[in-house]
């Protein structure tokens, strides 16, 4: 388990934060114990929080052609048939995976493969959840493409998650499990696979990033 970088500056805030608080408390009330000891457990809440936004597990990636692994930790809470206007102008089977603000907001390629697209989105900030928030809000399209299958991948951002990032750019290779981006603080990622995909998990399925197979090819 380690730290991943987009934490190292959030990190730093709030330590210096808290090192302020500290000090303030100690400076204008001296004497109030019961304050302090009150500080100390507040402050110490906020950073390990904050620490388990971003803390970057090792995963073991089950490595297959023909798999889709799962590109978030999280909750399936969309599987459906979308027409998507977007690079494919066509009809892709759609499985969504909800981020809590408690899961790992690595995000993982689902297989390996060529990036022939990547579109940054500006746009609203709905909750994850609203059935608009993959049209609406912010958010980046990236398309894998393996042989004869791809896949496009969203990454939504959400009320609270404002900050998307992505490392990856046309043309790049990219491995089965390699991150490719990273949500601070959640939201969602949309997986828009080919019709016959084989569907390998179910709505309200908690799943992993990086090593649950969420659908397989044919």
């Amino acid at each position: 388990m380690t730290i991943h970088r987009e934490g190292y500056i959030p990190l730093l805030i709030t330590v210096a934060i808290i090192a302020i608080v500290i000090v303030a408390v100690h400076y204008f009330l001296p004497t109030y114990v019961w304050i302090h000891r009150l500080v100390y457990l507040a402050s110490a809440v906020m950073f390990l929080l904050i620490l388990q936004f971003f803390r970057h597990p090792t995963r073991n990636t089950p490595q297959g052609d023909d798999l889709v692994i799962c590109p978030a930790d999280g909750k399936v809470v969309v599987i459906e048939k979308v027409f998507i206007k977007e690079y494919f102008n066509a009809e892709r089977l759609q499985v969504s995976i909800f981020m809590s603000p408690l899961n790992v907001h690595v995000n993982r390629s689902p297989i390996e493969g060529k990036v022939e697209y990547v579109k940054y989105h500006p746009g609203d900030y709905l909750v994850a959840w609203h059935p608009k928030s993959s049209e609406l809000n912010e958010r980046t399209s990236i398309v894998v493409s393996r042989g004869e299958n791809d896949l496009m991948l969203k990454q939504i951002a959400g009320a609270v998650a404002r900050r998307i990032r992505w490392y990856v750019s046309e043309g790049d290779s990219v491995s089965q499990g390699a991150e490719f981006g990273f949500i601070k603080f959640g939201s969602r990622v949309d997986v828009l696979l080919p019709l016959d995909a084989e569907i390998n998990v179910e709505l309200e399925q908690k799943v992993v990033g990086g090593e649950t197979v969420l659908a397989k090819f044919k």
